[in-house]
């Protein structure tokens, strides 16, 4: 038993002695080639040991292309990012007959791209650098992408060796090896924004330092967007310049995935232009406008504005993270909350009285001196009477707080909406079993305070009953794409069951049709189509006067709402506090976001039946291809029977212009459009008085464009 032990032993050291020795062999290979790579192996025509002598090597990141942010057609871009590009030109690489052949074009290259130095001057900083050893001839600045195509041409920044082959005085072929390269090309992305501010605060921005998205959908977004850095040696140039050692794979980022948004870059600039104009007016502090599909609940704008001395920016997003108390457009939900107990009926008569009443203490009154003495219902949420919502909660829900309560969970107001988007807050709203909660909670809850609501919640609200009861879900970006595969396809969601009776939406829907044609924003009613909404006038410091958050929220066509659109707007000032309310600040911003998304949209209105009418009525000159196109869509008669650009003639045919780009166009009759892109096509610049068609024109048709730099159009 102990021989057999003893032989077990022997073969257990052995084994491990045999290992030991491959490790130790396996070491002092590692060591052996490190040693041959920095002393012996040549690289691109040195030794590692005379690369490194005198230059800094170190780990870098090489940041990937981000990913672009659509608008919801798909192909206007709100954010993109522009690639620049450091040059690093490392004289020192070309042999020296390839140098001395290829100087010459080096100097003409870096002259006509950078324009700070003549061809001489260039071909002499060659030369020094080489002389001296100097990897890094200086450059000015970086170059752009047509630049960096531009260089890419020249032999300097081809990485192949020349092979040319001529006989010797032997008659026999001799061939010679020019080794060319020394150019590199190091890319740098800096976003960019094609529409300048618009929805900037929504769109988000970079930190500078680490080039992560800050706010909005650039950080909500950041590991899509980001794509994939790439990390390896790179050699430190003279002047701080930066050359990748290798180029492999491994050096070469992946770029980030793209988002589509619902953005409506029309209907984006309709709202910011239609906020910014009312601010102005009031000179107020900020402000928002939300427009949302009511069937989708994508969101097609979204603008915020923040006073900042005279002027306003998108600083902070308001309608996400702005939670203010709503005022009186919370009455809608008091008034559902009602319905649906059957506590009321639209025509139950209310006394409302002088429009002033107490109660435990609270004082609580009508914006209208004297009152609306006894009304219906329906009158008290269209004229927007305080005193009226109180007398309908005191005789049924103040004995039931739980119960209404219950309302506005199932309303879904209690949670955010789950945006996918960061920045949304929690909502605030009062419970009994709360702290904070008193005897005189649900009095001011009934019309829009001691709570804390942001415009996107309230909107979804609205928006849940413009779509008949059923809750839909805030959305804004609808694909993630990798190049044409979608990675993220994001369905709208819609709650299977509505939120309430269909009877209660009918009567909802009906009070607020009310409050445009009868109440307090019937001035923003229209002849050609109907509106529904709610103003809101929340006093932000109680009994305070001038002080106040309006807005209004409603949807259009109320016969078939197709947008929901909230406006608000925070601290309004105005010499008369009457005209600080929502039906005088906010309201007029809403029917003027409606009135020209409604003219927009041209699947709103009823389709137009072709009648013939003739010829081509006030058409002087265009396009051909345009008025053929006119005339076949509306039936017309008389259209051009010749190409191109034509004139009509006084005897009412058509001739074609002239296509001399040598000499000046006849431009008269056309519109202004057409008269911009045919003079400045020809490096022409325009000046413009007035209005309508080009009815004159400073230079005469036909003159030489040569030394004609600026025409005057005189319009009509």
């Amino acid at each position: 038993m102990s021989e057999k032990s003893s032989n077990i032993k022997q073969e257990f050291l052995l084994r491990a002695t045999l290992a030991f020795i491959a490790i130790a062999l396996f070491a002092v290979a590692v060591v052996g080639k490190l040693v041959y790579v920095q002393f012996f192996q040549v690289y691109d025509g040195k030794r590692w040991i005379e690369r490194l002598e005198g230059v800094k090597i170190r780990q870098d990141t090489l940041r990937a292309m981000r990913g672009n942010i659509y608008a919801a057609d798909g192909r206007s871009l709100l954010a993109t990012s522009l690639p620049s590009y450091d040059v690093g030109l490392d004289p020192t690489v070309a042999d020296s007959l390839f140098f001395a052949r290829k100087k010459d074009s080096l100097g003409i290259l870096l002259h006509n791209v950078f324009r700070d130095r003549t061809k001489q001057e260039y071909i002499r900083l060659a030369e020094d650098a080489r002389e001296e050893g100097r990897q890094y001839i200086p450059l000015p600045r970086r170059i752009s992408f047509s630049e960096r195509e531009y260089m890419r041409r020249w032999p300097f920044f081809r990485k192949r060796d020349r092979i040319v082959t001529h006989p010797d005085k032997s008659n026999l072929k001799r061939t010679r090896i020019y080794r060319g390269g020394g150019g590199v090309f190091r890319a740098y992305y800096e976003r960019y924004h094609p529409f300048g501010t618009m929805a900037e605060r929504t769109l988000g921005m970079l930190n500078p330092e680490n080039g992560k998205g800050l706010r909005g959908l650039e950080e909500s977004y950041q590991p899509e967007l980001a794509g994939k850095n790439a990390v390896g040696l790179i050699e430190i140039l003279s002047g701080g310049v930066k050359k990748p050692v290798e180029d492999g794979p491994d050096m070469r980022p992946e770029p980030g995935m793209d988002l589509y948004t619902t953005i409506d870059v029309n209907y984006q600039d309709i709202a910011e232009s239609s906020l910014r104009k009312y601010m102005e007016k009031f000179q107020a502090d900020k402000g928002c406008v939300l427009v949302m599909e009511v069937a989708t609940g994508e969101i097609k704008a979204i603008a915020n504005l923040t006073r900042s001395g005279e002027r306003y920016f998108e600083n902070f997003n308001h309608a996400l993270a702005g939670r203010t108390d709503p005022g009186s457009t919370f009455k809608l939900v008091t008034m559902m909350a009602l319905l649906e107990e059957n506590a009321i009926t639209p025509g139950k008569k209310i006394p409302t009285g002088d429009g002033s009443t107490t109660y435990r203490g609270v004082k609580i009154t009508d914006s209208k001196r004297g009152g609306y003495g006894t009304i219906t219902a329906q009158q008290v949420f269209e004229k927007s009477s305080n005193v009226g919502i109180h007398l309908m909660m005191k005789d049924y829900f103040y004995s039931r707080p739980d119960r209404y309560c219950q309302y506005l969970h199932k309303f879904k107001l209690t949670q955010p909406t789950g945006i996918h988007m960061k920045g949304e807050v929690k909502p605030f709203i009062r419970n009994p079993q709360m702290k904070g909660w008193s005897r005189t909670s649900l009095t001011f809850m009934s019309y829009g305070y001691e709570m804390l609501i942001t415009p996107l919640q309230m909107a979804t609200f609205y928006n849940a009953v413009a779509n008949d009861g059923k809750w839909v879900r805030p959305m804004i970006v609808k694909q993630v794409r990798l190049a044409d595969e979608v990675i993220v396809d994001n369905q709208p969601y819609v709650a299977p069951e509505p939120f309430c009776s269909e009877r209660t939406i009918k009567l909802a829907k009906k009070m607020l049709e009310g409050v445009v044609e009868h109440g307090t924003a019937r001035s923003i009613a229209s002849p050609y189509y109907r509106m529904a909404g709610k103003t809101g006038t929340a006093q932000k410091k109680m009994g305070q006067a001038g002080s106040y958050y309006s807005s209004f929220i409603g949807y259009f066509p109320a016969n078939k709402p197709k947008y929901t659109v909230l406006a608000a707007i925070d601290n309004p000032r105005f010499s008369n506090n009457d005209s600080l309310y929502g039906g005088k600040v906010a309201a007029p911003v809403f029917k003027e976001v409606a009135d020209r998304i409604h003219a927009f949209d041209i699947h709103m209105h009823p389709p137009l039946v072709k009648q013939a009418s003739g010829h081509l009525p006030d058409l002087k000159a265009g396009l051909a291809e345009d008025l053929h196109t006119i005339s076949t869509e509306l039936a017309l008669a008389g259209e051009p029977d010749t190409d191109g650009w034509v004139l009509k003639t006084t005897n009412g045919g058509w001739k074609s212009q002239s296509s001399n780009t040598k000499r000046v166009p006849d431009v008269r009759g056309l519109t202004l459009r057409d008269a911009l892109y045919i003079l400045e096509n020809r490096g022409i610049r325009v000046s413009i008085t007035g209005q309508g068609r080009v009815k004159e024109q400073s230079v005469e048709p036909g003159t030489p464009t040569k030394g004609v730099k600026t025409i005057s159009l005189v319009l009509e």
